[in-house]
């Protein structure tokens, strides 16, 4: 049976698109690697370390960093596993569809949590210096 013009042009189309979208995919790894490694060379050479801050908290600064990139990689995986499995929808293309958007859902949700209790816990850092300045600036 002949294939019509435009379904070729389609299935070409996705399977570009596909290309582009892991390649993004891979990129977003790449940056955030190396946003992360420089994050970490800034924290051990650069002028806060001085600072008495925890090893934890720096750790998880990082963690974060990294965490979000891949969290975006996985976004871009899982645009091009949709794109896959609209136009050749195996079930190896179900599964692969499944597995990522897990690991993305739980990632995310993770992820989402630690951001969350990060800010909190900067906050409250934050007005506890407001008020240490507060009540050096009324003391005699």
């Amino acid at each position: 049976m002949p294939e019509f013009p435009l379904v070729e042009w389609l299935e070409r189309f996705a399977v570009g698109l596909r290309f582009v979208l892991e390649g993004v995919s891979l990129v977003c790894v790449a940056m955030g690697f190396a946003a992360t490694l420089l994050q970490a060379v800034r924290q051990r050479l650069g002028p806060g370390r001085l600072r008495r801050e925890a090893v934890s908290r720096r750790f998880n600064s990082l963690r974060l960093t990294f965490g979000s990139w891949l969290s975006m990689a996985l976004e871009f995986q899982l645009a091009a596993d949709i794109v896959a499995t609209t136009t050749a929808p195996s079930n190896q293309n179900l599964i692969q569809l499944g597995v990522i958007a897990v690991i993305r859902t739980f990632l995310n949700v993770f992820l989402g949590r630690e951001v969350e209790l990060e800010l909190k816990f900067e906050e409250a850092q934050r007005q506890q210096r407001q008020q240490r300045s507060t009540t050096e600036t009324l003391s005699p």
